[in-house]
């Protein structure tokens, strides 16, 4: 049987559990560093082929009782005059939803899950990761363990003390996000996450109903954007909608990336900054001031990296390309890692004999050198397009050629360049309409039934 530790409990490591899971794999543990599971983040988007992966791993009714589905995506300028709107979801011809939920919902939905499929004790908090030490399978102290891969983690007694605990198994999957001790000890030289000088102030807020109550707004440019969607679908109370927001904008000067981030700030001072954002349809410095609270961070992605896999262990998700939020894209490429090397997995141990330590060893390494050619090519162009604004380039098109505002957007880019931009980015990230819906499964021929 193969053993696998996967290191982190957010949306990628536990993704990655039942995928595994799914895929028939049954010796799966997960090593988280903070001591309690908690509801933290404000929304994020959930697009259709991560809606279509939650799907197939029997999680589809679960995760929509949790979101809205939004009914389009509109891009404005800052003076709120409209610039690209396309469907989104079922009504663009995808045939499953796009989602918005509340980030720290999905991912207990998502730890409850696993532990209903895998067993309570399948997730062990207070966990950190520290190291990994990778063996020749054929060396005497792999045969002696029967696996090749040491994970070293130190675990928080309850009463503050620590111990360093060692998990051998025949894959590990670092998961740890994008301070990730397993790509630190990879790439010792890179450093920190890289700024790009924008800030990043994230709430909730319940406000007045605007346009059809489920459209996901984004207004602005480069250097200043303001971005809402609802959390809550429109019901009894359809006059008012409970929405995440983003207010962004390029820092002054002197502010660094040593700045005191991720904390909760006063919302006065971003609400003048959007002073004069107030549109017909949405009153931006009013979603600002009605905020229960606002917490500020900076825009921060990682360098692509030429290599994710090193002997039988593996990144995923922002351990392995964290990206800027521009597309809407980082939970749904690390929900696809994580069914892409389940898959990988499967297919490469399904069938075969894997009875001794030296085959199970190279099947492993097969397939982690399968899924890095499928998803970190795919990944470094993704990253890439989002540094170049992803889809957002249209907001930045309208005010490089029109900065004052237009009549109509067509006087400034032709239809046909504003589908290309929209287009482009669907491709790159995998999930333009036909390709997706027309894709093969990633659920391994040799998968069990779903259980109930």
């Amino acid at each position: 049987m193969v053993k696998i530790v996967i290191a982190g409990a957010g949306i990628g490591g536990l993704a990655a559990a039942l995928s595994l899971h799914r895929a028939g794999f049954r010796d799966i543990t997960i090593y988280e560093r903070v001591r309690e599971l908690k509801p933290l983040g404000v929304g994020i988007n959930l697009l259709p082929h991560a809606v279509r992966e939650l799907t197939e791993l029997g999680l589809a009714d679960e995760v929509a009782a949790i979101g809205v589905p939004p009914s389009r995506l509109s891009y404005y300028n800052r003076f709120g005059q409209p610039i690209w709107s396309e469907p989104r979801g079922l009504d663009a011809g995808y045939r499953w939803p796009q989602l918005s939920v509340h980030r720290g919902e999905f991912q207990l939905l998502l730890a409850r899950e696993v532990e209903r499929r895998l067993g309570s004790d399948a997730i062990r908090l207070g966990c950190r990761l520290v190291s990994v030490e990778h063996l020749d399978p054929a060396s005497p102290e792999a045969r002696a363990a029967g696996h090749a891969e040491f994970a070293r983690f130190v675990r928080e007694g309850a009463g503050g003390g620590a111990e360093e605990v060692e998990v051998a198994a025949d894959v590990v999957i670092g998961a740890d996000g994008i301070h990730s001790a397993m790509r630190a000890q990879a790439c010792p030289d890179e450093g920190g996450p890289v700024w790009n000088g924008l800030i990043l102030w994230r709430g909730t807020a319940t406000v007045p109903t605007y346009l059809d109550g489920r459209t996901m707004i984004m207004a602005g440019d480069g250097e200043q954007k303001f971005v809402s969607y609802p959390l809550v679908a429109p019901g009894a109370d359809a006059g008012a909608t409970r929405l995440n927001f983003i207010a962004e904008r390029r820092a002054p000067e002197g502010v660094d990336e040593t700045a005191d981030w991720n904390h909760a700030v006063d919302p006065g001072p971003i609400e003048q900054l959007f002073a004069d954002w107030s549109f017909d349809w949405l009153d931006v410095p009013a979603v600002i001031a009605a905020a229960d609270e606002i917490l500020e961070y900076p825009m921060v992605d990682r360098n692509a990296l030429p290599q994710w896999t090193f002997g039988g262990s593996t990144l995923i998700g922002d351990a392995a390309h964290a990206m800027y939020p521009n597309g809407s894209n980082g939970a749904s490429q690390a929900i696809i890692d994580g069914r892409t090397l389940a898959f990988h997995l499967a297919n490469e141990t399904a069938g075969r004999d894997v009875s001794t330590d030296v085959a199970r060893a190279n099947a492993v390494r097969t397939a982690l050198e399968a899924y890095e050619a499928d998803r970190r090519p795919a990944t470094a162009r993704l990253l890439e397009m989002t540094r170049q604004l992803g889809p957002e380039k249209v907001m930045q098109l309208a005010y490089d050629r029109a900065p004052q505002g237009f009549a109509h957007v067509n006087d400034v880019i032709p239809a046909d360049e504003l589908q290309e931009v929209a287009d482009g980015y669907k491709r790159a990230a995998g999930f333009h309409p036909s390709a997706l819906n027309e894709r093969a499964s990633l659920t391994p021929e040799s998968a069990p039934e779903v259980e109930d």
